[in-house]
């Protein structure tokens, strides 16, 4: 089937219908994906999926209609319209205007067109795991995997713009387990990427994830008190996206956000700059225009510390009477809402080893889990484990900690090292953020 004449079709036959405006998202992907468990070959997998999502605007009123079924525009186009009739109206969402469509597109190499056999996925997955499993301490595998997808996108506008975007995401991972009984840690190790021969080898990966969990075993407790915390780089990424979720246009246009009175304010220590680049080669959240076809850009959220944008898509750009600023991402069955794409912290000046040495007694944090934070208040509280520091040294592994403060302290005391590397959609060097309290024994 040719989507382009399928799209085309679609938006014409909804105007016929009634409608003053329309957009379709058509989606189609091809997977393969492996697991193994203890050198054997657990499971192969391969799927192919497609389907669309319809937009209809009738005035202010709109409604969104999805199906993988591609036969019968007449009845998919009536039931969008009797639907989008029934809503109520929404003065703020709309198509993007002409002036705001992409119409420049940069070449980003997000294709891979080197799909790796399975013998290929099976081999990098058995190979993880067994780097992992050879070292001592090392009892038993969680599982290795590897996968190679490839997705073609295609968004058409009643007012004019199609586009179609293919790319491909690739992956490697694998957990295991260190002691037995009652003294068992687990940790893994994953890489991703656009491209198969970017990934991460997985004799690194598997050296990581049993690095990790040894150095897990026979944790210790630790005193309440305030500490300077570092993160590392897996765990401080979580920090960017909650700056991300801080600044959605979403949340701000609803008043629901901690940053919601804080533009061009201070929220980071001088000197430390946080980007948004859409259009970074094989980016893993790369995209060449934004899920409503605006053209978008490098952006500089902080700037020296400073609050510089939202992130906005059409909706909440005309509630809060802004320009978009091309940060709309969306499924076939949802409308559009902002996102962040390729979004990081510059490295600082200092290295990750020599923040620890400067520290009499802290905490090296290498996980963090539950769902403590608030973005209403910007109130942060997160379960976590990882390394006491004594003395400028790693001591000995610390489990069962609670980290509290506020989103807004932590922004404003925190240190960057200098180690950052692209490894994930939102990247981040080591950091240092001072008085965070911990709870313990």
């Amino acid at each position: 089937m040719d989507i382009e004449n399928f799209a085309a079709e679609l938006l014409e036959k909804s105007k016929k219908k009634g409608a003053d405006a329309a957009d379709i998202l058509i989606g189609n992907s091809d997977d393969i994906s492996v697991s193994i468990r203890n050198g054997k070959l657990e499971e192969i997998e391969r799927s192919e999926n497609s389907g669309f999502g319809l937009r209809i605007f009738i005035g202010n009123q709109s409604a969104i209609i999805s199906s993988s079924k591609f036969e019968d525009v007449e009845e998919l186009t009536e039931r969008a319209i009797s639907m989008a009739k029934e809503t109520p109206a929404d003065e703020f969402s709309a198509l993007a205007p002409n002036e705001f469509l992409a119409t420049k597109f940069a070449d980003l190499d997000l294709l891979d067109e080197n799909e790796p056999s399975a013998e290929i996925l099976i081999d990098t997955a058995k190979t993880a795991e067994s780097i992992a499993a050879a070292h001592k301490g090392i009892t038993n595998s969680e599982g290795a995997s590897a996968s190679f997808a490839t997705y073609s996108t295609l968004l058409a506008t009643s007012n004019g713009f199609l586009r179609t975007n293919r790319s491909s995401y690739c992956g490697s991972s694998v957990s295991v387990i260190a002691g037995k009984d009652q003294e068992m840690q687990t940790d893994y190790g994953y890489s991703a990427a656009r491209h198969f021969a970017d990934l991460i080898s997985p004799e690194k990966i598997g050296n990581e994830a049993a690095t990790r969990a040894l150095q897990k075993m026979n944790p210790r407790k630790a005193n309440t008190g305030k500490y300077p915390i570092i993160f590392e780089p897996r765990i401080a990424k979580g920090l960017i996206g909650d700056l991300a979720a801080g600044i959605n246009g979403a949340s701000i246009a609803r008043g629901t956000s901690f940053l919601k009175n804080k533009m061009d304010e201070q929220i980071f220590p001088a000197g430390v700059n946080i980007i948004d680049n859409p259009h970074m080669p094989r980016g893993l959240a790369s995209k060449p225009y934004d899920g409503e076809g605006v053209a978008n850009q490098q952006r500089l959220i902080i700037e020296n510390g400073v609050l510089k944008t939202w992130l906005l898509d059409m909706r909440s750009a005309n509630k809060l009477g802004l320009k978009t600023t091309g940060h709309a991402s969306r499924s076939a069955g949802a409308p559009p809402s902002p996102s962040g794409t390729n979004m990081y912290m510059e490295a600082g000046n200092i290295s990750p080893q020599e923040l620890i040495r400067n520290i009499k007694s802290g905490f090296f944090v290498t996980d963090t889990f539950g769902m403590g934070i608030n973005y209403t208040t910007g109130d942060y509280s997160q379960g976590a484990s990882g390394l006491w520091i004594e003395n400028g040294e790693i001591a000995y592994p610390v489990s069962e900690v609670t980290l509290a403060g506020n989103l807004l302290d932590i922004f404003a005391n925190i240190t960057p090292a200098n180690d950052l590397e692209f490894k994930y959609s939102t990247n981040s060097p080591t950091l240092l953020i001072e008085g965070i309290t911990l709870a313990g024994t």
